[in-house]
C-alpha cells in the first residue's frame, strides 16, 4: 500500500491489487472516538466548515482497517494501514458522500479472525453505520491544523 492510500473503497477492496491480499489476511481495527468531514460554506469558494461525527453514547468505536508490511531491498520496514470507506449514511450524507466503515463491536472478532478469508462473509460487515446511533455537529476550524490535537477540537460551535 502506498503512502497516499489512506482510504480504501469497501465496494472494490477485494478486487484492487493494492488491497486484495490485506483484505483476506491483514485486517485490523482502528480505534477512535470520532472523525471529521468538511462542508463547503455556501457563497464561498474556499471556506469549509468542519464537522465532528461520533456515536451518540460517546463510546470509543473502531473503523474497519487493513494493514500491510513492506520491506525495501535495503531492509527498511514500512508498516502502513488504511481505513475502509463506504457510502454515507443519513447523518454523514449532508456533509460528505463517503464515510469510514464503523464496525459493530459484535463483528470485531469476525473481522480480526485470521482464518476467515471468505469475501462473502466479510463483505456484509462493510456497510454504513446505523444513523440513529450517530451524532454530528460543527466544530472550530482549529481542527484544520494537525498541531491542534486537543479535546477542544471536537467541542461544538454555534
Amino acid at each position: 500500500m502506498g503512502f497516499k492510500l489512506i482510504n480504501a473503497r469497501s465496494e472494490t477492496v477485494s478486487e484492487k491489487p493494492s488491497f486484495r491480499y490485506a483484505f483476506k489476511h491483514r485486517r485490523c481495527l482502528i480505534p477512535t472516538d470520532g472523525f471529521y468531514e468538511w462542508q463547503r460554506v455556501e457563497g464561498s469558494k474556499t471556506k469549509k466548515q468542519p464537522y465532528f461525527f461520533g456515536l451518540k453514547d460517546a463510546n470509543i468505536f473502531a473503523f474497519a482497517g487493513l494493514w500491510e508490511r513492506w520491506e525495501s531491498p535495503e531492509g527498511d520496514i514500512i508498516e502502513t494501514c488504511t481505513i475502509l470507506t463506504t457510502e454515507a449514511n443519513d447523518v454523514v450524507r449532508p456533509i460528505h458522500d463517503r464515510m469510514p466503515v464503523i464496525l459493530d463491536p459484535k463483528d470485531y472478532e469476525i473481522w480480526l479472525d485470521p482464518n476467515l478469508t471468505s469475501i462473502d462473509r466479510l463483505t456484509p460487515l462493510l456497510k454504513p453505520y446505523p444513523p440513529e446511533a450517530m451524532t454530528a455537529y460543527p466544530v472550530s476550524s482549529n481542527v484544520n491544523s494537525p498541531k491542534n490535537n486537543t479535546p477542544e477540537c471536537k467541542q461544538p460551535v454555534a
